[in-house]
Order: C-alpha cells, then sequence, then structure tokens
C-alpha cells in the first residue's frame, strides 16, 4: 500500500489472522439460512456464534417465530450428523443416551447410542421433559462424555445442543434450574417479525408453493471447518482493559442491589470467548467494547435473579443487564 492509499483510508488496518475463510464461511452460512429465514437476524448471528465459541444456546419464545426451524436448517448447512429431540414428560434418560441390550448371539449385552450421540443436537421444549431426563443431557453437555454402566462415551465434535422452550405455556412443564441453565453459552429471546418481515414471509411461504425447504439449503461448512474455525478465534487479541472490562461488569453483578443472584466466573469466560467470536466474524482479530456489549446481555440474564421486590415492579433481568452495561466506564 503507498502512501496515497493509507491516506485515503487512515483506519484500514491489516490483520494479524488470516480470517477471509471464516467471514466467506459465515456469509455461505447466512446466505443459505436467507432462503428460506426472513428476518430473525439476531438469533441467526447469535447461534452462528454459539458454533464458533463452542457452546450451547436455549432458543426461547412463543410457538410459530420459526425457532425449532432456523436451529434445524443451521444444522442442515453442516456436513455433520444431526438429531432432533422431543421432549415429553414420560421421556426418560435411556430414551436420549441409549440403552444396553442382550444380544442372544453372543450372549452379551451391547450398547446401542441413543439419538445423543449426534454432532447437532435439536431438542425441542427441552422443558417438558422430567428433572432425571434434564440432568442426563445437562451432563452430556457440561463434560461432552457420558457415562452408562461404567463406561465413558466420549461425544464427537462438534458436540452442540440447540434448544427450543415456549416463555408461555407453563402447564406440564418442568423449569430449568439456574445451576443447569448456566450451562448454556446465550439464552436467546425470539421476538415477533415485525409487519414487512411478516409480509415478506407470507409472500415467501405463498411461492414456494409444495417446495420441500430443507431442500433448498446445502452443506457448506465440514466438521473439519468447524474445527478448524473454532481454533482460529482461540487467536483473537483481547486487550489487558478489555478483560478487565468484563470481569467489571461480571462483578457488578454480584454487588447490584436489584439482584440476589450474580453471574459466575463461567459467565465472564463466555463473553470473552462470544466476542472474541463476534470480532472475527466481522474480520476483526481484536474485540472492542463493541462486541463486549453486544453478547452480555444473551449471556447474562438467564444467569441471574432478580430480588423478588424488582421482580413485583416488574423489572426484567434484561433491563437490569443493559443498566448496568450503560454504568460501567467503557476502556479506551
Amino acid at each position: 500500500m503507498d502512501a496515497n492509499e493509507q491516506n485515503e483510508n487512515p483506519l484500514e488496518f491489516n490483520s494479524r489472522i488470516d480470517l477471509t475463510k471464516l467471514q466467506e464461511a459465515v456469509g455461505h452460512v447466512k446466505a443459505e439460512l436467507g432462503k428460506v429465514i426472513i428476518g430473525q437476524h439476531d438469533m441467526i448471528e447469535l447461534l452462528i456464534i454459539s458454533i464458533l465459541a463452542n457452546g450451547h444456546s436455549l432458543i426461547e419464545g412463543v410457538p410459530g417465530v420459526a425457532k425449532t426451524v432456523t436451529a434445524k436448517l443451521l444444522a442442515k448447512t453442516m456436513n455433520v450428523d444431526f438429531s432432533r429431540i422431543q421432549f415429553t414428560p414420560d421421556l426418560m434418560p435411556s430414551d436420549i443416551l441409549g440403552t444396553s441390550v442382550f444380544n442372544v448371539k453372543n450372549s452379551e449385552f451391547e450398547f446401542k447410542k441413543g439419538p445423543l450421540f449426534s454432532n447437532i443436537i435439536l431438542i425441542d421444549e427441552i422443558n417438558r421433559a422430567p428433572a432425571k431426563t434434564q440432568a442426563a443431557l445437562f451432563e452430556a453437555m457440561a463434560e461432552r462424555q457420558i457415562t452408562i454402566d461404567g463406561q465413558e462415551f466420549d461425544m464427537q465434535p462438534p458436540f452442540l445442543v440447540f434448544a427450543t422452550q415456549n416463555p408461555v405455556e407453563q402447564e406440564g412443564t418442568y423449569r430449568l434450574p439456574e445451576a443447569q441453565l448456566d450451562r448454556f453459552l446465550f439464552k436467546i429471546n425470539v421476538e415477533y417479525p415485525s409487519l414487512d418481515e411478516e409480509v415478506a414471509i407470507l409472500e415467501s411461504k405463498h411461492q414456494q408453493k409444495n417446495t420441500d425447504v430443507e431442500s433448498m439449503i446445502n452443506s457448506v461448512l465440514s466438521a473439519k471447518q468447524i474445527a478448524e474455525y473454532q481454533t482460529t478465534i482461540k487467536e483473537v487479541i483481547v486487550e489487558d482493559n478489555l478483560l478487565k472490562y468484563i470481569a467489571a461488569v461480571v462483578n457488578n453483578t454480584r454487588t447490584n442491589a436489584n439482584l440476589y443472584l450474580g453471574a459466575s466466573p463461567r459467565a465472564s469466560i463466555a463473553i470473552m470467548d462470544a466476542s472474541k467470536a463476534l470480532a472475527a466474524m466481522n474480520g476483526r482479530d481484536f474485540i472492542t467494547p463493541d462486541d463486549i456489549k453486544k453478547v452480555a446481555n444473551p449471556i447474562l440474564a438467564h444467569r441471574i435473579i432478580l430480588t423478588p421486590e424488582r421482580e413485583m415492579e416488574g423489572l426484567t433481568a434484561e433491563k437490569v443487564v443493559q443498566q448496568l452495561i450503560e454504568s460501567i466506564e467503557v476502556p479506551r
């Protein structure tokens, strides 16, 4: 680059990490989803970040806002194994983990793997299954391995869980404990589409007629590429002052008068990892305060508990997180 070009682009920088392939891959994934999904840009971006940061995501929203479809089609953009499990009140741990079956031919028990032995697992209505089944799932999510009959089975990477839940209908559901919610990198709240987006949804659905939407989605990522990009984002630079900023944000949740329970150090690590992924997606090999602000709410809101008084006043966890982020001085 000569002097004239530098003068024309004073803010241009050369990345120390080659992020071209990663950016192209993210662009291809978004383009494939864009063939079917109208809007929901925040949900799609957060789900892609969770893949790059190797974290699980909980998707919450009323029925019909494309939670399940988006997660399912996102999995289809990756050339990996996919399982969908519908959680129900009578679902037992063996139904998802697998069970030992007696083989008459060799007179030995053989372990038949359940649907949890996959790469991308979509769990529909996670809060409908009993605590015992939820616990079996969360153990696999946390340890990325399963122990059955004294035998350990490692989950093959990538191993990511996308779970959905309905915030409205609570009858016949088992509320997820706070300690288990902490296992999710993100809790993504899916809102209703705007009027223009809903019109676009109707037009798209009308034009598709009998077309199978899944057949419209192509696989653009392999398991090897996902592992490569997950390694790449770990190289993204985080300045010391931004590490202190992340720690200050999380520490504020523990001293905030509006909160009964604050976030743990796992939340700090989650913010750092997600910020790295977001920076890499935007072609930067360093994170900025804006990256931290963007990922803080979906990471912190489900890890904190409001005091009963504030909850009765109508305050929400999301509002508290937003307030504390705005109250902490941004490093320069």
